[in-house]
């Protein structure tokens, strides 16, 4: 094989694995740009190494290897990703305020396309979708580094205690240890249960279409209806977060009355529903808002995190810029 053969077959080779390793290290980071500068950073040392890549072990298990260094490498700073019940209480709807805090880096959405693999098995399809679920991930972040790396590698992605401790140049026991501690603290913050993104699900379906029925008629009873009754509503970058179909409806109906007549298109993220909102524009149409993120349990909705950062998010997420005023996608110039 020729030299440039062989550097297009590594690419392909390198490339195979872009979206399991983005997947491991979104989870790891919280972040779904930092995760692809991380795999991004993985790659390019591995093309760079490659000649000491002695076939030891699979290339898989040597990318991951090279991810993991990458990620506690950007985790040593001791930044945390957190949402805005992970830092404080929640807000009566009476003394709600919009206060941003610049210095908090805030958990990030993620495209599903982005970080989970293509799989035909229903189970392993769910697992996947669990592990990316935004409280899921959240929860991740009390744990330090190292042990996130364990419990990842090995409850979420199945490797063996023994496949771990070679990646982590570690012995058994210590994965072992790793693993029960990280077991222990995620049981100590347990996120809470979410129905994940199925739309082969009639009854989640019906739910979806009336919750955007309701939001868009800004018909207040009916949305009412649709949430539990100890449902949160959150908005980074603001640290404001509410509790209960109460308070959020009292939000909806004095500051957040500017969402009326707005406009959802659907789609996913972190393995659960999701939303693009556009706002009524006063020159027409309606333009971006926020990427709306929809946890749901039991029939009900359960949470409403609402992304603000539409330059971030929309692009990301290929949603389109624009709407025009039938509510309809406007193709972009």
């Amino acid at each position: 094989m020729s030299d440039l053969a062989a550097a297009a077959d590594l690419d392909v080779r390198l490339e195979g694995h872009r979206r399991e390793l983005t997947g491991y290290c979104y989870r790891m980071l919280g972040s779904a740009f930092e995760a692809e500068d991380a795999v991004q950073d993985t790659l390019v040392r591995a093309w760079r190494s490659i000649d000491k890549f002695e076939g030891r072990s699979s290339l898989r298990s040597w990318l991951y290897r090279i991810a993991t260094n990458v990620c506690l490498d950007m985790l040593a700073a001791g930044n945390k990703r957190a949402r805005p019940m992970d830092l404080t209480a929640p807000t009566p709807v009476a003394n709600a305020q919009l206060n941003s805090r610049p210095e908090v880096t805030w958990l990030e959405p993620v495209p599903d396309g982005r970080v989970l693999p293509t799989t035909e098995d229903p189970a392993e399809a769910a697992l996947a979708r669990e592990s990316v679920r935004l409280a899921f991930v959240a929860a991740l972040q009390h744990l330090p580094p190292k042990q996130r790396a364990v419990l990842i590698l090995r409850e979420v992605l199945a490797w063996k205690a023994a496949e771990v401790a070679e990646l982590l140049d570690t012995t058994v026991a210590s994965v072992n240890s790793a693993l029960q501690r990280a077991r222990s603290t995620l049981a100590e913050s347990e996120p809470k249960e979410t129905d994940l993104a199925d739309p082969l699900d009639e009854e989640q379906q019906k739910l979806l279409e009336r919750y955007v029925a309701a939001f868009e008629g800004y018909d207040m009873t009916a949305l009412t209806a649709l949430l539990h009754e100890d449902a949160t509503l959150s908005m980074p970058p603001y640290d404001l977060w509410l509790r209960g179909h109460d308070d959020i409806v009292g939000w909806m109906l004095g500051v957040g009355e500017v969402c009326r007549g707005s406009r959802l298109l659907p789609t996913v993220a972190n393995g659960t529903p999701a939303f693009a909102h556009y706002h009524p524009d006063p020159e027409g149409g309606f333009t971006p808002w926020a990427l709306m993120v929809i946890e749901t349990s039991g029939g009900k909705v359960s949470g409403i995190c609402s992304f603000l950062d539409t330059a971030r998010w929309f692009p990301l997420f290929d949603l389109p810029s624009r709407l025009d005023e039938e509510g309809r996608p406007v193709p972009a110039p």
